[in-house]
């Protein structure tokens, strides 16, 4: 077999998986770092540590990967940190990534820095978009100071990055793609210092955000805790996901876990619907690919009507409770909202 030799090293996605199955953000990520990869002229190898994982293995090959270096092993099933380091910065040793990327989640902001502070390099969280400029560095894009900022690591490797869910589209799958995989060799002595002992999983309520095809999303124009059940009322009628701005988390309305944007998730529903909110670019840059927006505000010049397709200039505690009204008259007469649940992505 030919050795091809390349300018640039790998692009390297750390894959996540729970309970076998890949993440959705770890697919995403490797549609994109395809993309980044053409522009090196490099391939795409992905990091999959777990346990029978090689079904799953050979979807991260339809979706974009040249090499998947799995760690298979019982030990792997769970998420160790010491453990994903440790293989991760010997192989990164090895391989020389350009550029290295990880999902924005808990394992993600956890395992990024670790794997960072061993590789002496740099890392950018919470990346909204990234690509290359014209020196191919690659320019991982976060929002700060009320607009978009490029922040590069010309010097160190790899340029490392955790992205949110929702950034990037998953990718195709193209199930006659051919790709190696290679059984990594699992260290027993690792050094522990965290031991798993119990899963304890909770259900969400209500629509989960990631997910949803209607979100409702409410701001500081909710006034008060009533205003907010109002919010919260709507999402309900409409099966929407509820999601929040920063305020109404900060007045104890809401919980984190509702919070939309630069500090919280990422979503790109069908419908979205901003109420009292003032289209904050902190708040905005989680509202990916959002197929119609509308905003409903009392204050016309407010910036968020230079973001969406519909605006509705009213107070929001007297609006939404005649919306509620109609929306039941309409369902009165036998007809259904067309709406759901959007397939993971």
């Amino acid at each position: 077999m030919k050795t091809v030799e390349y300018r640039h090293g790998p692009v390297w996605v750390i894959a996540e998986q729970i309970e076998g199955r890949v993440r959705a953000v770890s697919f995403q990520l490797i549609g994109h770092a395809r993309k980044l990869a053409d522009g090196l002229g490099t391939p795409v190898e992905v990091i999959l540590l777990g346990e029978s994982l090689d079904q799953q293995a050979q979807q991260v090959i339809a979706s974009g990967a040249d090499r998947v270096y799995l760690g298979d092993d019982p030990e792997l099933a769970v998420y160790q940190p010491d453990v994903y380091t440790e293989i991760i910065v010997k192989l990164a040793q090895e391989r020389r990534p350009e550029i290295m990327l990880l999902g924005s989640t808990f394992m993600g902001r956890e395992l990024a820095p670790l794997v960072a502070a061993r590789l002496r390099t740099g890392l950018t969280a919470h990346c909204i978009d990234l690509v290359l400029n014209e020196n191919k560095i690659l320019e991982q894009k976060v929002p700060a100071y009320g607009g978009l900022i490029s922040i590069t690591c010309p010097q160190k490797r790899p340029q490392m990055a955790t992205v949110a869910k929702g950034v990037f589209p998953r990718p195709e799958l193209d199930t006659g793609r051919m790709g190696e995989v290679v059984l990594l060799k699992v260290q027993k002595n690792i050094p522990r210092r965290i031991e798993t002992i119990e899963i304890v999983r909770e259900e969400p309520e209500g629509v989960p955000l990631e997910s949803a095809a209607i979100i409702v999303a409410g701001g500081a124009g909710a006034s008060d805790l009533e205003g907010w059940h109002t919010i919260a009322g709507l999402a309900q009628v409409m099966n929407a996901a509820l999601g929040s701005t920063r305020p109404a988390v900060d007045e104890g309305w809401t919980e984190l876990e509702t919070m939309i944007g630069q500090s919280g998730k990422m979503v790109s529903p069908d419908l979205y619907i901003g109420v009292g909110l003032s289209g904050e670019l902190q708040h905005m840059v989680g509202i990916v690919g959002a197929k119609v927006m509308v905003a409903i505000n009392s204050d016309a010049k407010s910036p968020v009507f230079e973001q969406v397709d519909y605006g509705i200039v009213d107070d929001c505690r007297r609006f939404i409770p005649v919306l509620i009204e109609k929306i039941g008259e309409y369902r009165s007469e036998g007809r259904e909202l067309n709406h759901g649940n959007q397939d993971e992505r």
